[in-house]
């Protein structure tokens, strides 16, 4: 799509944008793929359209507040880039957009205090433990609060874990195998802290030594997709400095959309100096999802066997879309989970579309989420799984929510967790 948008943004950012508008050819490619177009039927709302309406805010063509209204409502999934056969960048788009708009806006001040409150307190998981035990108590008046503050109350359990913490270093059991940097990410070190134990676990089952870096942060994605630029580029900062991609053989992540953003560093400190570029570049090529890093061991030399289950047991799989679209991960946490004895695979149907947690999205558009995460409820219940498990901790949180509200008793766990219960005879 022809564009001038460099002429008016030739900062790096700006030629990013320009480069992803101009590879778009218009083909409709990305409409069946895109959730909200799927459950709005509006061209503005699906990917094609959302390029329109940012080339022509860039290029002046039309006042940002008109546009918002579409843009605000995509959920950042970029099911769109696997589906488009002519490459378009749409991650990079959405994402530098925002960070570009997002100063320029004026939003209400309850949502600006949301946005606020869910940006402080993630980061800082001893903040968002004290933040969820005390809305635990606030969740029965949530029917007498506005849209704002219902809707972060809805997604919290009604119990929080306690927390498990791990070592900064963790040895290898038998052959050292490998050596890793782990990411411990945020909220599920509150919400699902035995995400990051189960990991740890099995990595150090399969010979390979786990180093959790006590320097490191959040990844900065939630600040990246909601236009929180310069947040997102402090936290980046940070693990720049607090992981040493050379002393190891793989930077590990267990949440796809943390694995997710520490891949999008190039494109975050794209203009902030060449060295910086590089950094970001060597960081970045040494991520691995927890998935892909045990296929690799797996490929290598086998992984410790598993023990069989104790009856034959059915499994759906979740694809988190900051696995299988923003990393093209989809074969490697399939195949870990048919090398368990007894376990069958289900398919979701859709299963490539987005169960509408993506990031704040709950929080934000909650109508939306609530519709999609409700479909993906409905076609993981029609597998007849037992289990359904995904990679990522929003939607592991949005599953479990609207598996309940439909009575289901399947069971959501986080694959790793599937393997380490394997590994203890627990299935």
């Amino acid at each position: 799509m022809k564009n001038e948008i460099a002429l008016h943004h030739p900062d790096a950012q700006g030629l990013l944008m320009a480069h992803a508008v101009d590879a778009c050819v218009h083909c409709g490619f990305c409409l069946p793929a895109c959730p909200t177009y799927q459950v709005l039927g509006d061209e503005m709302d699906s990917p094609r359209g959302r390029i329109i309406l940012m080339k022509e805010v860039l290029e002046g063509g039309l006042p940002l507040f008109e546009a918002t209204p579409h843009l605000d409502r995509c959920l950042g999934c970029v099911g769109c880039v696997t589906a488009c056969p002519s490459g378009v960048p749409y991650g990079e788009l959405i994402t530098s957009f925002r960070g570009w708009s997002e100063p320029q806006r004026s939003r209400p001040v309850i949502q600006r205090l949301t946005r606020a409150a869910v940006l402080t307190m993630l980061p800082r998981p001893a903040l968002f433990r004290v933040g969820a035990n005390v809305g635990r108590f606030a969740k029965p008046l949530a029917p007498l609060l506005p849209q704002a503050l219902r809707a972060p109350l809805d997604l919290l359990p009604n119990t929080v874990q306690p927390a498990q913490p791990l070592p900064e270093f963790t040895p290898a059991q038998g052959v050292r195998r490998g050596r890793v940097s782990f990411l411990s990410g945020c909220a599920q070190q509150v919400l699902t802290p035995n995400f990051n134990a189960a990991t740890v676990r099995v990595l150090s089952r399969n010979g390979v030594e786990v180093l959790i870096p006590p320097a490191q942060g959040c990844c900065g994605a939630a600040a990246m997709h909601t236009g929180a630029r310069p947040l997102a580029l402090e936290q980046a900062w940070r693990n720049l400095n607090a992981f040493a991609p050379d002393e190891v053989d793989a930077i590990v992540s267990n949440a796809a959309g943390c694995g997710a953003g520490l891949k999008e560093y190039p494109m975050l400190l794209a203009g902030e100096g060449a060295a910086n570029e590089v950094r970001a570049e060597t960081l970045a090529a040494k991520v691995r999802d927890i998935s892909v890093y045990l296929a690799e061991l797996s490929a290598d030399g086998g992984l410790e066997p598993f023990m069989p289950t104790s009856r034959p047991i059915k499994v759906a799989y979740h694809d988190a879309c900051h696995l299988a679209h923003a990393q093209g991960v989809k074969a490697e946490p399939r195949a870990l989970i048919r090398s368990i004895p007894g376990v069958t695979l289900a398919e979701v149907r859709q299963g490539d579309l987005c169960c509408g947690s993506a990031g704040t999205y709950n929080i934000e558009q909650p109508d939306l989420a609530n519709q999609l995460g409700d479909l993906k409820a409905k076609n993981v219940i029609a597998t007849g799984a037992d289990y359904v498990v995904s990679g990522n901790v929003g939607c592991h949180t949005q599953l479990q929510s609207h598996l309940a509200r439909l009575g289901s008793p399947i069971k959501v766990l986080h694959t790793i967790e599937l393997l380490d219960l394997a590994y203890r005879g627990e299935l």
